[in-house]
């Protein structure tokens, strides 16, 4: 009997499915919208919607947990800056699913997750500024 036994196990490890919602969840906040599986949107929401409760807590103690959860600084300070402000009148609700048909080469049911009222600028932007900075480096080098 699986009794108690809440969570999907996404034919993955324990530690692997730590990893890659750890993973998940700093991308979603980095970029605001991510396209992954059903099965994993809808694993991670929860996840996320913890994250930026804490976010609107705002003192120390939940940023250390938000950084041991996402293991990167630079996307919980963005959690508590940007994204954490921007809901703060809101009691829950930061996300939604929206299914976006099946993936071409296993038929995977896909979804987009997002924040609600998101930076539409953001999607992108991190890669476009990683993008630019190896250009000078290189550049100098």
């Amino acid at each position: 009997m699986r009794h108690q036994k809440a969570g999907r196990k996404l034919n993955r490890t324990a530690s692997h499915r730590k990893a890659m919602f750890a993973n998940m969840a700093a991308s979603l906040i980095t970029h605001e919208q991510i396209v992954t599986t059903l099965p994993k949107a809808k694993e991670i929401r929860p996840i996320v919607e913890k994250l930026v409760t804490l976010g609107k807590r705002g003192d120390l103690h939940a940023r250390r947990q938000a950084i041991s959860q996402i293991r990167d600084v630079a996307v919980v300070s963005k959690l508590f800056d940007a994204i954490a402000t921007r809901y703060a009148n809101r009691n829950g609700g930061y996300l939604r699913i929206m299914k976006a048909g099946y993936r071409q080469g296993d038929n995977a049911p896909l979804a987009v997750i997002e924040f609600v009222e998101r930076d539409v600028d953001a999607k992108g932007a991190a890669d476009k500024a990683r993008v630019a900075a190896e250009a000078e480096a290189a550049e100098a080098a």
